[in-house]
């Protein structure tokens, strides 16, 4: 890419947007990076010189940890004792579905110490890390794969919604800890309302489930934080939960 690629830039924002999310925890952190990321990009004519075949969306993957690790110098490790950096590569390899070279050059590492790093860090994923889950699925099948999936990371799971109105009613009764919601529930109405009815009086870090995430990611309106895409790897699941927990904030 050796000018601005506009229009790769352009198409690249949804993803760029999904992983500032996820790592800073919550829409409007994430978007300001971006947005601050974005004009780094635009800006640095000596970068796209230097690496004149670089993918829009892998410069800004790299411009958007750039401006986290300036913005947390000291890179302490979080509640779970997982550094920036580690957290950084999970989230590239399994949300944004990165190999580890293009992983380990966003976060200026040797690929060698890359996979060190993410060695070290899918060990750590459930040290420590537990929440009770609601899970919002209407397909039965689905629902229950997700409850092993989120039961093998070390979560509980304290209900299943079918529905827009079991969704609310049981997060009313059990107050968990994370919710794991599918915007499309058919019939029994809308993930998204149903989120927003039960966070009006509930603090809990909220990862949507979609075939389409880049119909969440828009930065145009309230917006969810953490998001993956159907169908996902379990790691995934594994990467997104950790994260909602250890650094997930409600959206605002």
């Amino acid at each position: 890419m050796s000018a601005i690629d506009r229009a790769g830039l352009i198409r690249a924002l949804p993803y760029a947007r999904r992983y500032a999310r996820a790592l800073t925890g919550s829409q409007a952190q994430g978007d300001a990076v971006v947005a601050d990321a974005l004009r780094l990009v635009v800006a640095a004519e000596a970068i796209l010189e230097a690496a004149p075949h670089t993918s829009p969306r892998a410069l800004l993957y790299a411009a958007i940890g750039d401006a986290v690790r300036e913005a947390d110098a000291s890179d302490q490790p979080d509640s779970a004792g997982m550094s920036l950096r580690q957290r950084m590569l999970l989230l590239l390899t399994a949300l944004e579905e990165q190999p580890l070279t293009a992983a380990a050059a966003a976060c200026r590492i040797d690929a060698a110490v890359a996979e060190q790093e993410l060695r070290t860090a899918r060990d750590g994923l459930r040290t420590g890390v537990t929440a009770r889950v609601l899970i919002i699925e209407d397909e039965p099948i689905i629902a229950l794969d997700i409850q092993e999936l989120v039961e093998r990371c070390g979560h509980s799971v304290v209900g299943i919604a079918a529905t827009e109105a079991e969704a609310v009613a049981i997060a009313k009764a059990e107050r968990p800890g994370l919710v794991l919601a599918d915007i499309n529930l058919g019939a029994g109405g809308d993930g998204a309302s149903a989120v927003a009815r039960i966070l009006r009086d509930l603090t809990a870090p909220v990862i949507f489930v979609t075939a389409y995430p880049e119909r969440l990611l828009t930065g145009e309106a309230v917006e969810p934080a953490f998001i993956i895409t159907k169908p996902f790897d379990p790691t995934t699941l594994a990467v997104a939960t950790y994260q909602a927990v250890t650094r997930g904030v409600r959206p605002v």
